[in-house]
């Protein structure tokens, strides 16, 4: 596995309308793969993190990409900077170990079955949208950490975003949440890791990042 990370030019207008549409965001995040085999194993994620001034796009792939036509839509094609960075994922996913704690970041897609209307809603508030990543977290192998004032993890952005797709209109719904998680199941939290948590994959959501915390 692969994790990219790639600078994006807000002021470029291409930049503008991939970040407006995670369709469109999408489509240009596969036209890094070969068109002929696509990634060999397994799906690529990616997230769009907006940082103070910089944002950057991160892409979880089984393939490493070729982003030459992003640097050329929205990327700084003239300038100091590395057009995109591409990692090795392989050793991170052997560094796991129960009893370890990780700082992640996860946008997700907090939706719940709301079966008067036979279709999925949004969670709205953010004690709801908490409540949902908790509600998961052991299913793929970590707990959040409760401390005095709460669960160790905070919603940093929220946000709804409509964009077309196929003739209709798509809605969706989002929250960044960033905290503290300790490993129980390996197993389980690398699969989170490969393969995302929630709804909306394709559009941005599901992939969980983790760091060492801070001393």
């Amino acid at each position: 596995m692969y994790l990219t990370r790639f600078p994006i030019n807000r002021a470029r207008r291409g930049a503008q309308k991939l970040l407006g549409s995670p369709q469109a965001m999408h489509a240009a995040v596969l036209s890094g793969f070969p068109p002929a085999n696509g990634p060999s194993e397994g799906r690529v994620l990616w997230r769009v993190d907006r940082d103070g001034p910089a944002t950057l796009l991160y892409i979880l792939s089984p393939d490493r990409p070729d982003l030459t036509h992003l640097v050329e839509q929205a990327g700084w094609p003239i300038s100091d900077l590395e057009p995109w960075e591409t990692r090795s994922y392989d050793g991170l996913l052997d560094r796991l170990q129960e009893g370890q704690r990780w700082a992640f970041r996860l946008r997700g897609n907090p939706v719940k079955a709301a079966k008067d209307i036979g279709k999925r809603v949004a969670h709205v508030t953010v004690a709801q949208q908490i409540n949902w990543l908790l509600a998961r977290s052991e299913n793929h192998g970590f707990v959040v950490p409760v401390g005095e004032t709460g669960p160790a993890v905070t919603v940093t952005e929220r946000g709804v975003v409509s964009f077309g797709r196929n003739g209709s209109r798509v809605t969706l719904s989002t929250a960044q949440f960033d905290g503290v998680l300790d490993v129980e199941d390996v197993a389980a939290l690398r699969l989170a890791l490969v393969a995302g948590i929630g709804r909306a994959k394709g559009y941005g959501c599901g992939l969980l990042t983790i760091v060492r915390p801070p001393t």
